[in-house]
């Protein structure tokens, strides 16, 4: 079964509870096949007859990132880092704690990080001063989702797949607590559940 037909077969609730809190569908998982393609596509152009390196921000990244690297037609290097600014909750700490760091060469090398969302930019503009001391030839960034309004960080990703919506998102990697990466597609917050 193609991934259509799955998703024909299998379509994406409207609403859903994760954790107790109720979501409302607002990005379809047939809109992020199409916007992914199109990105592979945007990508094509970009590192045509280069040989890049993915780098995933573990663990809210990792469906986006999966679905692009099948979305493109250049070889690629895959790595992965983890970085947190988030406790148990939906309001970033402000504190970065980096947990995984990469474990490719990256001096000379076309570097694109791929990320689930942007907001306030601060865990990515931390990222990326990392990323710049290694000496990378291009560095980019790919965002799933970006706020649209500038952020604390004034960052803009190179690549982005949607603009995020105003409130709490879970679904296509994204979570709340842990919960809901697994939902095909992206939903927003609507109101908590009683119990």
């Amino acid at each position: 079964m193609t991934e259509a037909a799955a998703a024909a077969a299998f379509p994406a609730a409207e609403r859903v509870s994760v954790g107790g809190e109720e979501y409302r569908l607002v990005i379809t998982p047939e809109q992020i096949r199409v916007r992914v393609a199109e990105l592979g596509r945007e990508l094509d152009r970009v590192y045509h007859g280069r040989r890049p390196v993915f780098i995933g921000v573990l663990n809210g990244a990792v469906i986006f990132l999966a679905d692009l690297l099948r979305a493109v037609a250049f070889e690629n290097e895959v790595d992965f880092v983890k970085i947190s600014s988030y406790g148990a909750g939906k309001i970033s700490s402000g504190k970065i704690t980096e947990l995984l760091k990469p474990t490719l060469v990256l001096r000379g090398r076309d570097v694109l990080v791929v990320e689930d969302i942007v907001d306030s930019g601060r865990s990515l503009r931390h990222l990326i001063s990392r990323l710049e001391i290694q000496a990378p030839a291009s560095l980019r960034v790919a965002a799933f989702l970006q706020k649209p309004e500038p952020n604390a960080a004034d960052l803009r990703a190179d690549f982005v797949g949607f603009p995020a919506p105003a409130g709490f998102v879970v679904g296509y990697g994204l979570d709340c607590n842990g919960l809901g990466r697994n939902l095909a597609g992206v939903y927003e917050l609507v109101k908590t559940v009683n119990r």
